[in-house]
């Protein structure tokens, strides 16, 4: 090859972007559904003033208020009657009282843990990896149900407002979760500042309904609905609260009321999100939230108690529209901004749910990295986010919905068991925390932790045995069996990757003084010739090949076409039989016996024919992967398929595609560009020659030998050997094209990584025919 001070050398030129293959039609589908795919490298951190943090991250704990009153009246009606108006407000503040200490528990979660903080990392920390398995299933469980109910809870503000709609409910709900589902495929953030806007909107629109009904109740003028409307809950009759029956509609009661206070860990899961200082923010935000809630949920249950609102069998009118209804009035305004609530209500429940889209697949990624659940759930899709954590998701949800056919009275039994009991591992491992490592005040802290813990291992007690019957059983059966199977997963991860791991001394083999290749041949044609020449790059001590006779007559063929072949005559062909043909077994024996010397490495080569993908499986065998499944078990053996595309010979064409994605032939190589003559370079008005480019250049616009100030992004870094002279090679690319920075020396550099943007300068060289800076300086601007 000619090398660049000689004549007729080509000109050293960037490097360019290379052609793609052509997009098959499902990657085509993909990206018509859910857009280009987005660069890795788009993938920000976005920090958050409390103001959008708290519409953000709190719209699935305030949406919850819009039930959990309800729930409560579901509970009391049937067995204590219109007594159980009475007995609603001293049960709510029992929930308030325990969403206080849950609230300071938290705040500790978040002063200790400042970048993330749920129940599985401090799980994790303080109780090990196997405790914190109980956390992770605790509230993937409660993950997938919350999607379920917020979604059901959602349609159901939709038929109060348009009772017409109630036949389609439950495909009503089933959309929703498409649609939620669709938005984070295609890369919908949970950092959106526009999240924000359905919390305020809710948080408004009860404010101006709390008013409204405040004054009415004042003015005298708060109208009492009829508790004996068809479709509501039937009324029991008062009875004593101290007999065993009463003990347990009351703390059943208690538990619906319980799922008020879902969504509440969700500001420690994102104190990375916050701006500095992040714990400090994070911690008032939570305190916000927790006051926000406490409110409203005191609000509906005190107008839900002076209106005497029915909970209706079908779900619908709900409870809170019943409220906002007669706060509001029957009058035009009334009216029109009674649709305003409810659209309210409705966003702010599809909100809560889309924010379960994004710490679901977070969880499920932190889970995976540390081996409990398949590697897969770690991988971004095609728009950066976790899609198959989506996909699980969402198909869980949606079975869920069908199961319970979208009732948000009978989703409520699989709701809180599992968030409750994060809050338990999150209580007392955060009481450990404090008494282990006893910074500051830590007995104060070390209470109010175990007191959190304690009451919420308690509520999760209540609400195994009163939900029973009603769903809860499910969830208590499938949690040991979920955890099982991750515990043995994650054996199974451990056992690999101890199979996988260097073992001292063997981890580099210096005892191998002899190579052979052997080609497994079946026949000869182009892709046998072809595993033949890759077999002369590999410089082996010997080269072979091997026929397994199953078949006399073809065997007889093959060895005449073998010798009349040139390309294949310095190639010794063995006929070896397979009297029982099970060729796997016949390669088995066959690498055995050639590396009996301790001394021998075989390579195998297995020639693999390509064909169209259906009639490819019916017209063809798949013998190359038999082969070699069992072959890559043997020590100082390797098995290599070689392909070859049969389907493109036959299409008679060799198809690219480049970056506008349009498939084009292959074209023969322009002749290479003559060096051109050196032409003087002319300074205008006496100008100081420099040695230093002060301006940027385009990549692709660098010529040789002159110096160039470029900037672009790090595509790759490349590394010498350990064993060899230090020295680093980066290639930096923009929309132009890309060039080799050279810095001899060193291994590495401080802060570069792929993906970052560099700006270098320096005198343009080459190597291996492309333009190449030394030792330029540089400056690392992202």
């Amino acid at each position: 090859m000619p090398k660049s001070w000689t004549d007729d050398a080509p000109a050293p030129a960037p490097l360019q972007e290379h052609s793609h293959l052509k997009d098959p039609l499902s990657y085509k589908v993909k990206r018509k559904l859910l857009g280009n795919p987005l660069n890795r490298h788009s993938l920000g951190h976005q920090r958050l003033a409390k103001r959008f943090a708290l519409g953000i991250l709190s719209s699935d704990c305030i949406s919850s208020s819009a039930y959990g009153s309800e729930q409560i009246l579901i509970a009391l009606l049937p067995a204590f009657g219109l007594a159980s108006f009475a007995i609603m407000m001293p049960m709510t503040a029992v929930i308030i009282a325990i969403l206080i200490i849950i609230t300071l528990s938290y705040r500790n979660v978040i002063e200790v843990y400042t970048k993330t903080g749920g129940a599985y990392i401090v799980t994790k920390d303080n109780f090990g990896p196997k405790m914190s398995i109980v956390a992770a299933v605790a509230l993937m469980l409660d993950y997938i149900v919350t999607v379920a109910i917020q979604s059901a809870a959602g349609v159901a503000a939709i038929i109060s407002t348009f009772p017409s709609l109630r036949v389609g409910k439950v495909e009503m709900t089933l959309g929703i979760i498409a649609l939620i589902t669709y938005g984070n495929l295609r890369g919908v953030k949970e950092a959106g500042k526009s999240f924000a806007m359905p919390t305020y909107f809710f948080i408004g629109a009860m404010a101006v309904v709390f008013t409204a009904g405040l004054y009415k109740a004042f003015t005298g003028n708060l109208e009492v609905l009829a508790t004996d409307q068809p479709g509501t809950f039937p009324l029991g009759h008062p009875q004593g609260l101290l007999t065993f029956s009463a003990i347990f509609i009351l703390l059943k009661a208690f538990a619906n009321g319980g799922s008020s206070m879902t969504g509440l860990e969700a500001i420690s899961d994102g104190v990375a999100l916050f701006k500095v200082p992040e714990d400090r923010n994070a911690r008032r935000t939570l305190v916000i939230m927790s006051s926000i809630l406490g409110t409203l949920v005191l609000g509906v249950s005190y107008f839900a108690q002076r209106i005497h609102a029915m909970p209706y069998e079908a779900g619908a009118p709900t409870v809170i529209s019943q409220i906002a209804k007669v706060a509001l009035g029957n009058g035009t305004a009334g009216q029109i901004f009674f649709i305003f609530v409810q659209a309210a209500t409705m966003l702010i429940l599809f909100a809560g749910a889309n924010t379960t889209y994004n710490a679901f697949p977070l969880l499920c990624n932190f889970v995976a990295t540390d081996g409990y659940l398949p590697h897969q759930l770690t991988k971004r899709g095609h728009r950066l986010a976790f899609s198959n954590g989506i996909i699980f998701l969402a198909s869980s949800a949606a079975l869920l919905v069908l199961f319970t056919g979208a009732s948000v009275d009978h989703l409520v039994a699989f709701y809180a068991l599992g968030v409750f009991t994060g809050f338990t591992l999150a209580g007392f491992g955060m009481a450990k925390h404090a008494y282990t490592y006893r910074l500051g005040n830590w007995r104060l802290k070390m209470f109010i932790n175990g007191l959190s813990g304690g009451v919420s291992i308690v509520v999760v007690m209540v609400f195994a045995v009163v939900k029973f019957t009603e769903g809860a059983w499910i969830v208590i059966t499938i949690a040991p069996i979920a955890i099982v199977s991750l515990i043995r997963l994650n054996k199974q991860y451990r056992l690999e990757q101890e199979a996988l791991n260097f073992k001292g001394p063997e981890s580099r083999a210096t005892s191998i003084s002899r190579h052979d290749v052997t080609i497994l041949v079946d026949s000869v044609d182009v892709a046998t010739v072809g595993a033949v020449r890759y077999a002369r790059s590999l410089n082996p001590h010997a080269i072979s090949a091997v026929h397994f006779v199953i078949d006399d007559q073809r065997a007889e063929e093959i060895r005449k076409a073998w010798g009349a072949t040139p390309a294949l005559d310095d190639v010794m062909l063995e006929l070896i039989d397979c009297p029982d043909r099970r060729l796997a077994n016949a390669a088995m024996d066959y690498a055995i016996r050639a590396t009996a010397p301790q001394d021998v490495e075989v390579t195998l080569l297995l020639p693999r024919r390509s064909y169209t993908p259906v009639l490819g499986k019916l017209l063809h065998d798949q013998t190359a992967e038999e082969i070699a499944r069992p072959i890559s078990q043997l020590p100082r053996v390797v098995a290599t398929i070689v392909p070859f595309d049969v389907a493109k010979i036959i299409a008679g064409k060799e198809a690219i595609v480049h970056d506008d994605h349009e498939a084009v032939l292959m074209q023969k190589p322009t002749p290479p560009t003559k060096i051109a003559p050196a032409t003087v370079v002319s300074y205008k008005n006496n100008e100081p020659i420099s040695h230093y480019a002060k301006n940027i250049t385009p990549i692709g616009k660098i010529t040789w030998r002159n110096r160039a100030h470029v900037e672009g992004q790090v595509a790759s870094i490349r590394t010498a050997p350990s064993g060899s002279a230090p020295f680093l090679e980066v290639e930096v690319w923009d929309e132009t094209g890309g060039v080799t920075l050279q810095f001899l020396g060193r291994r590495e550099i401080a802060g570069l990584d792929v993906g970052s943007h560099l700006r270098a300068e320096g005198m343009v060289g080459e190597l291996n025919g492309s333009l190449t800076i030394l030792n330029p300086s540089y400056e690392i601007t992202v």
